[in-house]
């Protein structure tokens, strides 16, 4: 998971983590999906992770291949792949993007939405907070966490925001 490239891109169902100050770590078109950023200022580490369902248990035999699909499968082996190199969870700066009702799911199961509510609590119980998020709505959106500084940027809509 360690990378030391420029632009880092991480796909749907993927966790990429980084200590190279010259990386940025990019996920695209965050629909329901959720992209949760993690990182420690102390160390100047950071990770993300682009999951697509909120509990392992709607498919434990998928869960058990793809991990990184699910929010508590995913964000454990993240935040557990981040302190395993030097991360305190203490320190942790946590972000969130996406969850976004879109058209193209199952109706009245609210994906976008469950998503995020399955990432709050999972925080709040590795005791990690959420500095900031931009989540809900109904447009697509790109997240972009700098390591060199821990800023994350969203781009939706021609519209670039840092949060």
């Amino acid at each position: 998971m360690l990378s030391t490239s420029r632009n880092i891109t991480v796909q749907v169902s993927d966790a990429r983590v980084s200590k190279d100050p010259d990386s940025i770590l990019v996920t695209y078109s965050l629909g329901s999906c959720i992209a949760a950023t993690f990182y420690d200022p102390a160390i100047r580490i950071g990770g993300m992770i682009h999951y697509q369902l909120p509990s392992s248990t709607m498919d434990p035999t998928r869960a058990a291949k793809e991990p990184l699909m699910f929010a508590d499968t995913g964000m454990k082996l993240l935040l557990d792949h981040l302190v395993s190199a030097g991360a305190d969870r203490r320190r942790m700066i946590a972000k969130l993007a996406g969850g976004a009702a879109m058209d193209n799911g199952p109706k009245g199961f609210e994906i976008g939405n469950r998503n995020f509510l399955a990432a709050r609590k999972l925080l709040w119980q590795f005791g990690v907070m959420i500095k900031g998020q931009e989540v809900g709505g109904n447009v697509p959106r790109n997240m972009y966490l700098n390591i060199a500084d821990g800023t994350v940027t969203i781009k939706a809509n021609g519209i670039e925001k840092v949060i």
